[in-house]
């Protein structure tokens, strides 16, 4: 593996899926790791085993946000890589949608990206050098029946991708947006007995973000969409 240009990440919202799939990966290949989550209690067994350090922070709230940006910085120096992987769904027949239980999935989901975002691109623009990732999933391209606020979020977490993405990396951030377009492996969701490899493995996922993170600016992808090689689409 080629020697990375970055060193430090801030991965906000972790739990124990595909984020510490993405803290292990990064920390592995080097990076020093920060980790940011609205109960960073939860993230002590994950930090002490990757020599991460933990944050709580609410990514919705735009003083939360600029707090967790300066307390990663006075602790690691500024974060050159910077992943978004929150979001949250509610479900429903339309006409039934709790307007605000909608208004919560945008802001936690959309909103609140873009206030990572706007931290990280404010410090990464006077060096010219920097990444910024954000999970998308399949309702990032599909809108499915009953799933319309999540589909409203990750909609509009893709077209902020899109529009950083020409607008920054001509100045040298790299940005990512990556669909992961199925459900992803874990104890609580294994793959079904009949169905072999039909789950992303979270750990399969981090690769991919590692190898997005490595790509040469020559030829940078903006987005990358992942699913497992029986998933139909």
């Amino acid at each position: 593996m080629t020697e990375s240009a970055y060193r430090n990440a801030l991965i906000v919202g972790v739990g124990s899926g595909l984020s510490a799939s993405l803290a292990r990966t990064f920390a592995g290949a080097g990076l020093k790791v920060a980790l940011a989550a609205r109960r960073a209690a939860t993230l002590a067994s994950l930090a002490q085993e990757t020599g991460a350090k933990t944050y709580v922070c609410d990514a919705t709230d735009r003083g939360d946000v600029a707090k967790l940006f300066s307390e990663v910085e006075a602790a690691l120096g500024s974060p050159d890589v910077v992943v978004y992987n929150a979001s949250y769904r509610t479900r429903g027949r339309f006409v039934e949608l709790d307007p605000d239980e909608v208004a919560k999935s945008l802001n936690v989901t959309a909103y609140a990206g873009f206030l990572v975002a706007q931290e990280a691109a404010k410090r990464m623009l006077p060096r010219q050098h920097g990444a910024i990732f954000f999970t998308g999933a399949s309702a990032s391209v599909k809108g499915y029946a009953q799933s319309a606020p999540f589909a409203m979020g990750k909609f509009a977490l893709r077209g902020l991708a899109q529009s950083m993405a020409r607008e920054l990396s001509p100045h040298g951030i790299h940005i990512g947006h990556v669909v992961i377009d199925g459900g992803i492996k874990s104890e609580r969701r294994p793959d079904p007995p009949d169905k072999p490899d039909s789950m992303l493995d979270p750990d399969a996922i981090a690769q991919s973000y590692l190898h997005l993170l490595q790509q040469p600016r020559s030829a940078w992808a903006w987005e990358i969409e992942l699913r497992p090689w029986v998933e139909k689409f």
